[in-house]
């Protein structure tokens, strides 16, 4: 007797499919990132999305411990949210505010685990109060902050800094040789008026390389 053929066609690999979907959530960022970056560069303020190596360094001031809340000011096609994520532990509130419509759609597809607030950063205090937080452990940032006015950078330092716990940090990211410019000089003096402690690390393994900043305890 001939063993007859199975007719449902060979069975996928299981492990083909997942790359498959993550080469194809990596290609919607790109593709999400590059429309918003060509119709508003100021919105973006970058080249390209941020490295592994990037969210890898950012994740670092996320508590691994307790209910913590963490805030993404900006968090666009998502690059540092999924090195943030997979520090967080059980019951903690991971939030994503973020202005590009575009960007709000690929991150509500893409991070389900995210609450994601379509709302501009300098409404910070008022989408917290909205949202029931009064206390963030930790406020990333990846808005163009050389790009601001100063009155805009010191509108929104100041709420995140307000917002943050006694034993919360601010960090924000900017491109290496962006620090060198008027506004980028600016930034770094209103951070000094702002906090306590200030400290720099550069991650090389990215291009352009960037430039973080790792602040704590806000000064009255």
């Amino acid at each position: 007797m001939i063993p007859q053929q199975d007719q449902r066609g060979p069975k996928p690999t299981p492990w083909l499919g997942k790359a498959t979907q993550n080469a194809a959530s990596r290609l919607d960022e790109y593709r999400t990132f590059f429309n918003t970056a060509v119709r508003n560069p100021k919105m973006v303020g970058a080249a390209t999305p941020t490295s592994a190596a990037v969210a890898a360094t950012v994740a670092q001031v996320v508590p691994t411990t307790g209910a913590p809340v963490v805030v993404e000011l900006g968090p666009g096609t998502g690059s540092l949210s999924d090195g943030i994520h997979r520090r967080l532990p059980e019951g903690a509130r991971h939030i994503g505010i973020e202005l590009g419509k575009g960007m709000v759609e690929h991150l509500q597809a893409h991070k389900p685990w995210m609450e994601i607030v379509h709302g501009d950063a300098g409404d910070l205090q008022a989408l917290l109060d909205k949202h029931g937080i009064d206390r963030v452990d930790a406020v990333i940032s990846s808005i163009p902050w050389s790009l601001l006015p100063a009155d805009a950078q010191d509108h929104i330092l100041r709420q995140a800094a307000d917002a943050l716990a006694p034993q919360g940090a601010f960090t924000a990211l900017t491109y290496l040789s962006a620090d060198q410019t008027p506004g980028g000089r600016r930034f770094r003096g209103r951070l000094a008026q702002t906090f306590d402690e200030v400290l720099t690390h550069t991650t090389w393994r990215n291009l352009p390389p960037i430039l973080h900043y790792i602040c704590r305890r806000p000064l009255a």
